[in-house]
């Protein structure tokens, strides 16, 4: 598939088959993410990839959107990893936002999951439940599956209501 093409046609899954997702396939997921952009190859994300029935049970328990935990296949937690993600530049260290822009990054390599972000509000408790070392923070929640909604169509804005200048 064409970059734009799988771009225009990816759809955030919240209903999942029963069908699991293989090693090989996360595997190749966590490839993509790892080859993501990040200033300065800091490379800051750490992943933590929860299969089991029981611990997702628990992270499930941290986000209003339960069932859309509960029924995926798998979850990947995205940290930062801060000690990694501010290394000095020009004697300054990155701004806290960069951040979330290399979560999005990473995460933007995995088509046809859900990207969870409202369990942030609890980012100490989900660290906690893995005893993720203090340095990282939670930056999302992905929920892996076969999507059991296979004809969702997008809608966009056209280009005339997005571009407010071209100079």
């Amino acid at each position: 598939m064409e970059t734009l093409d799988a771009i225009k046609t990816r759809r955030s899954a919240r209903e999942f088959t029963d069908k699991k997702v293989s090693k090989e396939t996360i595997e190749q997921i966590l490839e993509a993410g790892r080859w993501a952009p990040s200033g300065m190859n800091n490379q800051p994300w750490r992943f933590i990839v929860v299969s089991d029935k029981k611990t997702k049970e628990h992270l499930a328990k941290q986000t209003h959107y339960e069932d859309i935990i509960n029924f995926a296949s798998c979850a990947i937690t995205v940290f930062y990893d801060i000690d990694f993600g501010i290394r000095p530049y020009k004697g300054r260290s990155f701004h806290r936002r960069m951040r979330t822009e290399h979560a999005s990054c990473v995460t933007l390599s995995w088509l046809g999951a859900c990207w969870l972000g409202e369990i942030l509000k609890n980012k100490d408790k989900v660290a906690q439940l893995f005893e993720a070392p203090a340095s990282y923070e939670l930056m999302a929640v992905i929920a892996l599956g076969e999507s059991a909604e296979k004809s969702r169509k997008g809608e966009r804005k056209g280009m005339d209501e997005l571009v407010y200048k071209w100079i």
